[in-house]
């Protein structure tokens, strides 16, 4: 009977940082994941944004910087071939840019059924003949006829893509919806199974906050995550254009975040309660900063104000 190969833990292989990107701080190399968030936050726009800048090299909104350039393949369930062709031409002229010099595939069937063995086993065939270094579904909800809430159903389908990037090195961003209304943190707050947010090597998230500022959020599961990062939105050449707002919002961005996992962390056992002035101390920020992340924390949903400061939401 045959057996599965092992390797000893030291000699299996490394890679450098630079190695490990195949955009910078946005998405490593051959990663799985989920670019999700509430309608009308952009979340099409940023998966084509990420599409133009592997396929070309220029940095992904403005900011990114690519790695490991290379083919992206597209499968849009929702949108019309001419207006995936459009958004991408927009985006193309943005970055001085000619679309016909990028090597960018679009899946043309009118259908993908991912929960059918069939269209798995095309989809394998399909990356296998292409080789890309980003395979990008766009949304979800339209590749499937089962319960997004039932995990066994949700599991075989993402279990299918995961061997599909084990196979073949490819990178894999599903586009998925968001609870409308949701809080709490962003992964807990995708629609369906908690599949979802497991599964995810790389998940970003986009939301809009009181005043409509498009945020994004980058969590990693081997690598810094941030949360925050306010983007610009533009429409150019008839396109939405995505980028990280100026340099003095961005630097705040990585402020901000860096109180949020201080602060998160300060809250690791659920009865912990901390005051104000003692959290402020803590975290070594000033006032008003550590009062804006507690503010917000709280309308997430993860935080709770209580009798002596704050502590963990119990709901």
């Amino acid at each position: 009977m045959s057996t599965f190969p092992t390797t000893l833990v030291h000699c299996l292989s490394e890679r450098t940082e630079e190695q490990k990107w195949l955009v910078d701080q946005l998405w490593t190399v051959g990663a799985v994941g989920i670019i999700g968030g509430e309608p009308k936050c952009c979340k099409s726009f940023l998966a084509l944004s990420l599409a133009i800048a592997v396929s070309s090299g220029v940095p992904c909104l403005g900011r990114y910087k690519v790695h490991k350039q290379g083919r992206v393949v597209i499968y849009a369930a929702e949108d019309a071939p001419h207006i995936v062709k459009g958004r991408l031409e927009g985006l193309s002229k943005k970055n001085n840019l000619n679309l016909d010099s990028l090597d960018i595939h679009a899946i043309t069937v009118p259908s993908i059924r991912l929960d059918r063995e069939e269209d798995q086993l095309k989809l394998k065939r399909t990356i296998e003949k292409l080789r890309p270094q980003l395979l990008i579904l766009d949304p979800f909800v339209r590749l499937h006829r089962i319960d997004e809430n039932a995990s066994g159903e949700v599991a075989f389908i993402l279990a299918s893509l995961r061997e599909i990037q084990r196979t073949y090195q490819t990178a894999i961003i599903i586009v998925h919806h968001s609870k409308k209304g949701a809080t709490g943190r962003a992964g807990q707050g995708l629609r369906g199974s908690s599949e979802f947010h497991a599964w995810g090597d790389v998940n970003l998230y986009l939301r809009r906050d009181k005043n409509d500022q498009l945020l994004l959020s980058i969590e990693h599961r081997d690598a810094k995550s941030q949360t925050g990062i306010p983007l610009q939105i533009t429409e150019e050449n008839g396109s939405i254009v995505l980028s990280v707002s100026d340099e003095n919002i961005f630097l705040k961005s990585i402020e901000k975040e860096s109180i949020n996992k201080k602060i998160e962390q300060l809250f690791e056992a659920d009865d912990t309660i901390i005051s104000f002035s003692d959290l402020r101390a803590r975290v070594g920020a000033r006032a008003t900063n550590v009062s804006a992340t507690l503010k917000e924390m709280v309308e997430q949903g993860i935080l709770e104000r209580v009798t002596g400061g704050y502590q963990r939401a119990t709901n």
